[in-house]
């Protein structure tokens, strides 16, 4: 019953934040340019005429396809390395210094970079986003495979567990915290760096459309396709990854 009345609670605040965001926004147009900052509807409109000539939902999946490419290796190969680069001391000591000369590299140098090398395709675009994301999640992973309990792997291993069955309940429930912080956090650093991949050396893709209506000063164009992007990844958000956290974490409540 607590647990019910607690949920509805957080929805209201939820909905409650939301609206007052629109309002505010809605306020702050009284005093301003209607070409700088358009109102709210004006923005719905736009959304909605982009969506209708198909324009919208062409360049939005585009941009979605690239962004769950490039969020996918970079996951599979951080959280491998990470892993690793935990468990191992020898690991960690050879690749410390390149991690932190990756996490410090400028993403749009990466993008500069991988374009030039590899030419304006596809396959530099995603290359520039993976490098980006990449070394965030072997730190992530990294720390997770350091606070492993010890403890419970040699337990499991006194009492002969098969390795399989050690491993996906009693390894992996411990870095589950840590892989969905990444998942997290990785979300919204990939299609932010996807956009500027798109608005560099794309000719599709929300980041391109971005730049040519920037090119137009169309701040309304901007902000619907802004805007349809984001209400997609908050979408993946709270229809996967949130339930998918309750599901995996539960066990510690």
């Amino acid at each position: 019953m607590r647990s019910d009345i607690q949920n509805s609670s957080t929805i209201v605040i939820r909905i409650l934040s939301v609206v007052g965001f629109l309002a505010v926004w809605q306020i702050s147009t009284g005093f301003a340019d209607a070409d700088l900052l358009p109102a709210p509807l004006k923005v719905l409109q736009s959304l909605l005429g982009h969506i209708q000539d198909g324009d919208l939902l062409f360049h939005v999946g585009v941009t979605l396809v690239r962004v769950i490419i490039s969020f996918s290796l970079a996951m599979a190969f951080g959280v491998a390395l990470g892993i690793v680069m935990g468990r191992y001391k020898k690991w960690d000591a050879a690749l410390d210094g390149l991690l932190v000369l990756a996490l410090n590299l400028p993403a749009l140098v990466v993008i500069i970079l991988c374009y030039l090398w590899f030419g304006l395709g596809e396959f530099a675009a995603i290359l520039a986003v993976m490098i980006n994301k990449f070394p965030v999640v072997v730190v992530n992973m990294r720390e997770g495979a350091r606070a492993v309990d010890q403890d419970l792997l040699q337990v499991a291993e006194a009492f002969r567990i098969a390795p399989q069955r050690r491993l996906f309940q009693v390894y992996l429930p411990q870095l589950y915290p840590y892989l969905l912080s990444s998942a997290r956090s990785g979300l919204a650093l990939v299609w932010k760096i996807v956009l500027v991949v798109e608005l560099l050396g794309r000719s599709n893709g929300v980041g391109f459309k971005l730049g040519l209506y920037f090119q137009f000063f169309d701040i309304t164009s901007i902000l619907a396709y802004s805007f349809a992007f984001i209400a997609v990844v908050m979408a993946i958000e709270y229809l996967l990854i949130a339930p998918l956290d309750r599901r995996l974490t539960g066990w510690r409540a």
